[in-house]
């Protein structure tokens, strides 16, 4: 599950590139979906320039915002947040250390970031961030960011 605040621009996008990349894997089957820590845009469609930089880059994705509720601990094996704000409003919820240990920032796949501490100093390294109503370019770039991110996260998962 891909999460940020509003689940309109990062998360859906995100969930975009990770569900097209692993469309016809098999074993394992990967389900993709995406939530927001609050629940300002529940039931709208993702930030249409959000929609418009992913489709641009060839990803298909339906979207439905909807916000994260604890519940989603037990239906997900893998949570993925963009940002601080994202990770501290997800492990709020988290009722046991088996829930919070499935709660990591996106970036800590992309290759060049893998090393650095989510706990530590340059934790902000770790962000993507919020495009909300920034320019086309602003949306790009946070597409970029989060390719390179899943890139890691298959690595990983293909391991």
């Amino acid at each position: 599950m891909m999460v940020c605040m509003g689940n309109i621009c990062r998360s859906p996008m995100a969930a975009a590139v990770l569900s097209h990349r692993t469309a016809a894997w098999s074993s394992p089957k990967i389900i993709v979906d995406s939530a927001g820590t609050g629940a300002w845009h529940v039931g709208q469609d993702a930030h249409p320039t959000s929609r418009k930089v992913w489709e641009k880059a060839g990803y298909k994705h339906l979207h439905e915002a909807r916000q994260f509720v604890s519940s989603d601990f037990f239906e997900r094996d893998l949570i993925l947040v963009m940002d601080s704000s994202n990770f501290k409003n997800v492990i709020t919820l988290a009722k046991d250390e088996e829930s919070r240990a499935k709660v990591f920032y996106l970036r800590s796949f992309d290759p060049e970031l893998s090393k650095i501490d989510p706990t530590s100093e340059r934790f902000f390294e770790l962000e993507v961030p919020d495009p909300y109503n920034q320019s086309v370019e602003a949306y790009e770039v946070t597409l970029l960011m989060i390719e390179r991110a899943v890139d890691g996260l298959l690595q990983e998962l293909e391991r």
